[in-house]
């Protein structure tokens, strides 16, 4: 039972240097992407802006009258 008196404050002691190197790596910027915004150069955009169904609809529409 006393073992519990020694793990407790361990454990939250462990607790709060976990959470400490948290929010230390958040606020010096250790998780921000530096690949993004590289790589989106290389994605294809132009898809969305092409009206297939528009396209389609418009033919099948004009064979019907």
């Amino acid at each position: 039972m006393e073992i519990l008196y020694i793990l407790i404050p361990l454990g939250l002691l462990v607790f709060a240097v976990a959470i400490w190197g948290f929010i230390w790596a958040v606020k010096t910027g250790q998780f921000d992407d530096m690949e993004g915004p590289a790589h989106r150069i290389l994605m294809d955009d132009d898809d969305i802006r092409i009206p297939t169904q528009r396209k389609e609809n418009s033919e099948k529409q004009a064979v019907e009258k």
